[in-house]
């Protein structure tokens, strides 16, 4: 049987994120958070949009991920899923609507899916979380699992550093990669660990790996838009590659409009019913 690549499925299912492992397919995966952008990423043919908890920084302006809610992530899902024809996506499950207990966890992850019509959810943590993680698979519903960094965890790691590299930290990460892989997660990410260690991963787990911050041995990669677009007005990590300086471009844009209308030049006769 040939094989099938992500660009020949009309829809890009969970079923197909775990089969571009076997198939030897890179992953592409970028975040995005309103109807506008996922637009112009499911566009260009990116294979997962994923509706980050990073909405938090990115589009409300808050320090961490902590306070977005899940009425929050419900808006800005809902608006991703109403402009996608192809990609996955997936929304992250935010801080507090899971680690309560296993029955809030399921509540809420039902309630996202329901009202958003998202193709998957992700969530943070590792053996801690398993067994909502099973119960929330259980329900029907696929979960992408996310390990390493996971800034939900700020407070308690301290600050954004590389994880994983001691020799414990590792170890246990490990481990908790395959847990996850035999409770059934169809994917999951590595964040800011070393490279070293993803390879370490990947001959331990079925599921891909889709990496940001964690090396070339990863299934697949993800960034914020925003950041590999040049949007982003702060010092961005080093594994961020610009793609284009949208920052200067938008800027000046917005700048010959306000000159543009101060000076009488916006609009003219042909912009005029």
């Amino acid at each position: 049987m040939a094989e099938v690549t992500s660009s020949a499925v009309k829809k890009v299912t969970a079923t197909v994120i775990k089969s571009m492992r076997s198939t030897g397919e890179k992953i592409s995966m970028l975040t995005s958070y309103d109807f506008t952008m996922a637009q112009l990423v499911d566009k260009a043919g990116v294979d997962v949009i994923l509706v980050g908890d990073s909405a938090s920084n990115t589009m409300i302006g808050n320090k961490t991920t902590l306070p977005i809610t899940v009425d929050e992530m419900i808006v800005f899902g809902k608006s991703v899923v109403n402009a996608v024809k192809r990609a996955h996506v997936v929304i992250d499950m935010p801080f507090g609507s899971y680690q309560t207990s296993k029955e809030e966890g399921v509540r809420n992850a039902c309630r996202i899916m329901k009202e958003t019509g998202a193709d998957s959810l992700k969530i943070e943590g590792g053996l801690e979380y398993l067994d909502t993680i099973k119960a929330i698979i259980n329900a029907g519903i696929p979960v992408m699992a996310h390990l390493g960094l996971t800034p939900q965890s700020v407070n308690k790691f301290g600050g954004y550093g590389v994880r994983a590299k001691e020799e414990a930290e590792a170890a246990k990460l490990i481990s908790d990669a395959k847990l996850l892989d035999e409770a059934g997660c169809y994917a999951i990410v590595l964040e800011k660990i070393p490279a070293s260690l993803t390879a370490k991963v990947r001959k331990e787990i079925s599921m891909p790996i889709i990496g940001i911050g964690a090396g070339v041995e990863a299934d697949g990669q993800v960034l914020v838009v925003q950041d590999m677009l040049g949007m982003t007005q702060m010092k961005l990590p080093k594994f961020v590659r610009k793609y284009a300086n949208l920052d200067e471009i938008i800027t000046n844009a917005v700048s010959n409009y306000c000159s543009d209308v101060k000076n009488g030049k916006f609009p003219d006769e042909n912009e005029s019913y």
